[in-house]
């Protein structure tokens, strides 16, 4: 992300974000353009021996690289599309779609365990070294290991923008330090807005009201309690950092506790940083905190009860009992216990430059929607890995942009964005790799309609392109809780396999 002087009179601006492509003739990457000429080598050898075979060769060339060069208008190409389809309709056949657990269900011990991706995770809690309780989610198929942080954000209001572009300045700096974090491989920030029960507010109200005050004292107070609560919005932030327990060059690999131990030392640096940029006072989250959060994400309806068990000392949830009950993935929507969501993932950043409240209407509360999470997903770099990818996409924009003889914009515009990038990384600048998961929670199906609306008016607003995920939608339900998935390394197909796709 790059920010650009403002004057006097102008507003600080952001942008240059680019999505890396690899060097290739026309809409193909490096693979399929390989492949190809590779067959127009083989289709002319064959001309010499027989012309109706080069002929043959030449057609089913020519249907192998079809769906490797139709795209959509967010840039997946009919290949990754027939495939997702396929990999659905086995889904469907398989009862993979549908997950059921409790006493009547298929989970060990009558447990509630999360379905899909997240279903072999683990909780362990720990002190860092201020002494707070902290949980350690671990993923064992993967050795990752999850800290999330708890966060009071200040937000914007009646905060002037000077102080706004400091706090953007510091989360920048926040970010690109944890390329130096060991053995870190992403961050989600992820922020909340749901109806607000008024059961804080009615706890905070009774709990210091004197006996002896006066009836009209009394009688406002219980008419705010009434009215105030209508309307209002409970929103929070998570931060979730995800970590490697897989051995490294002279390290072995590391079990939970030994992750625990090194991670209660870092917490503090961390969670200090965090305060500077926006986020408030951050701390960890406890074991139950964090199965809280993700229960009420999975079934809405149990939200007042369990802000009312919290107001009484605590649920006692545990992570065994953070899932649903019961699930159904369908094709473009997930019902889970007593709600609906849809998930949508950013397939273009923002083009041009943006202001630093870009992000503010899609993160609003909305009346649509009963419930919405806005995740922001980030992979930072190491400083070795940054400059290769910067010089490499330098080069491949070069190659694309020396294509045409008289060039295109976008590939001229392209040239010169790489090149921005390549410098201001060679002075030090950090690369992250980010992505974006929207998340629309509806209690009936029959509201569904008007949270698609919803959002479809918020996303361009926001100067996102986004697109509804198919076939994955509760993947992609999951990417939004702040559990710390990388999706990417759940996946058994490597990324650079899909990116070609």
């Amino acid at each position: 992300m790059v920010a650009t002087d403002p004057t006097p009179t102008d507003q600080r601006t952001y942008g240059n974000w680019r999505r890396p492509r690899s060097a290739g003739v026309g809409q193909l990457g490096l693979a399929p353009t390989l492949l190809m000429l590779g067959g127009l080598i083989a289709v002319v050898l064959t001309t010499l021996i027989d012309l109706i075979a080069a002929v043959v060769l030449a057609v089913l060339l020519g249907l192998v690289l079809a769906p490797l060069t139709i795209r959509d208008v967010h840039g997946r190409t009919l290949l990754a599309r027939i495939s997702t389809r396929l990999a659905w309709r086995r889904t469907r056949a398989t009862g993979a779609n549908l997950y059921r657990s409790g006493p009547l269900g298929r989970t060990g011990y009558g447990t509630c365990t999360l379905p899909g991706v997240a279903a072999g995770s683990t909780l362990t809690e720990a002190q860092d070294s201020y002494g707070r309780p902290f949980a350690l989610l671990s993923y064992p198929s993967t050795q990752h290991h999850v800290v999330v942080l708890n966060c009071e954000a200040d937000g914007a209001a009646l905060v002037d923008q000077q102080q706004v572009d400091v706090w953007v300045a510091y989360w920048g700096q926040w970010l690109s330090g944890l390329a130096a974090e060991p053995g870190l491989v992403g961050v989600s920030v992820t922020v909340e807005t749901a109806p607000d029960s008024g059961l804080r507010l009615r706890s905070e109200v009774e709990g210091n009201m004197a006996a002896d005050a006066p009836d009209l004292a009394k009688e406002m107070l219980q008419q705010v309690l009434e009215e105030y609560p209508a309307g209002g919005a409970q929103i929070s932030t998570r931060v979730a950092l995800t970590y490697s327990g897989a051995a490294r060059p002279g390290r072995p690999r590391r079990t939970a506790e030994e992750m625990a131990v090194e991670l209660g030392t870092r917490l503090p640096g961390l969670t200090s940083g965090l305060s500077m940029t926006g986020a408030g006072a951050s701390r960890p989250m406890t074991g139950t905190e964090l199965a809280e959060a993700v229960r009420v994400a999975y079934d809405p309806a149990v939200a007042p009860l369990v802000e009312q068990a919290q107001n009484m000392g605590g649920s006692g949830l545990t992570w065994a009992d953070a899932g649903p009950q019961g699930a159904e993935e369908r094709w473009a929507a997930y019902r889970h216990d007593s709600a609906w969501s849809v998930t949508w993932s950013m397939s273009e950043a923002p083009r041009g430059e943006v202001l630093s409240g870009v992000l503010t209407g899609l993160m609003a509360p909305h009346p649509d929607i009963a419930r919405k999470r806005v995740t922001l997903l980030y992979r930072p770099h190491t400083p070795a890995t940054a400059a290769k990818i910067v010089e490499e996409d330098r080069r491949n924009a070069r190659f694309r942009a020396s294509q045409s003889t008289q060039g295109r914009a976008r590939d001229d515009a392209a040239l010169r964005a790489a090149e921005q990038s390549a410098a201001e990384e060679a002075s030090g600048a950090g690369v992250t790799r980010f992505a974006v998961v929207i998340t629309a929670t509806v209690p009936t199906a029959e509201e569904l309609p008007q949270a698609l609306a919803a959002v479809d008016n918020l996303a361009p607003a926001a100067r996102l392109q986004v697109r509804p995920v198919t076939g994955s939608q509760a993947a992609a339900f999951a990417s939004g809780l702040p559990i710390g998935l990388v999706l990417p390394l759940h996946l058994a197909v490597p990324a650079s396999i899909r990116d070609n796709m």
